[in-house]
């Protein structure tokens, strides 16, 4: 019976092996690895920025850094087989301007993406952080204490704004774990990335020094988001007329011309006709 059992484990732990995705993922990851120093300051950085944008995995910067390498690398073999093909269409010296531009591009790719992801996610916490800040001073004023308000906050969030939940529930742990609020706050506004959140981080650790009023603090503070809110919404909306004029230049005022020239030109088209 034992080596029954024994041979059943073999085989459920054989179909419940790492898949295909999984592999190609831990094969990146080692070449990470070898190619970055656990300790350094720029693996370090690099973690910070992933973790903006959404990727909180331990292994994230290795995976960066591995799929950085390969983006490198493969273009490089796909060109040189593809080479003898492509060869008689370009110059003398293409090959060497072809693979330094993939090379270029390959390498600065990976991290443009990253920073778009980065500036996604910031405007979404952006707009969620007024909401936050509302529902924040409705607890406290309610009589919750400010870690019982950032728990039901982020339970309201996870629907409308999920990655700002994932924070709020971050630095809710973190308290929880026994790191002090103003650190937790702190550590919460560097994840991200905003002035506001530094801003609020700062109003509060002043509250907690000087004791004053928490509630009165994040009414202030839900106030002035909610103006920066509005003036914001007008500076987008002040700034359409000049967006526009380019697409007015390009598109309307060509078909525009086009049309109110159209009748004139053959009008006068009949009469060199006639005339002749």
């Amino acid at each position: 019976r034992m080596e029954k059992r024994l041979a059943s484990d073999r085989e459920k732990a054989r179909r419940t092996g790492p898949t295909s995705a999984e592999r190609r993922g831990a094969m990146i990851e080692k070449i990470g690895r070898r190619f970055s120093d656990p300790n350094s300051e720029a693996v370090s950085k690099l973690r910070a920025r992933l973790f903006r944008a959404g990727y909180y995995s331990k292994s994230a910067p290795y995976v960066f850094v591995g799929l950085r390498f390969i983006a490198l690398i493969v273009p490089q073999i796909v060109l040189l087989i593809a080479w003898p093909f492509i060869g008689d269409y370009l110059p003398k010296n293409g090959l060497l301007f072809a693979s330094g531009g993939l090379a270029v591009l390959s390498f600065v790719a990976p991290s443009f993406v990253l920073d778009k992801k980065v500036s996604k996610r910031e405007d979404q916490y952006r707009e969620g952080f007024p909401d936050m800040m509302d529902l924040m001073v409705a607890c406290v004023e309610a009589g919750l204490s400010l870690d019982g308000a950032v728990q039901r906050v982020s339970d309201e969030l996870v629907q409308r704004y999920p990655n700002l939940a994932d924070h709020l529930k971050i630095m809710n742990l973190e308290t929880r774990a026994g790191r002090a609020r103003t650190e937790a706050w702190k550590n919460f506004a560097d994840r991200l990335g905003l002035d506001e959140a530094r801003a609020l981080a700062t109003m509060l650790r002043q509250s907690e020094e000087l004791g004053t009023s928490v509630g009165e603090t994040l009414r202030v503070f839900a106030t002035d988001m909610r103006e920066k809110r509005m003036l914001y919404a007008e500076e987008k909306a002040l700034a359409l007329p000049a967006k526009l004029v380019v697409p007015l230049i390009l598109f309307v005022f060509p078909s525009l011309l086009t049309v109110l020239m159209l009748p004139a030109v053959v009008r006068m088209m009949d009469v060199m006709a006639s005339t002749s």
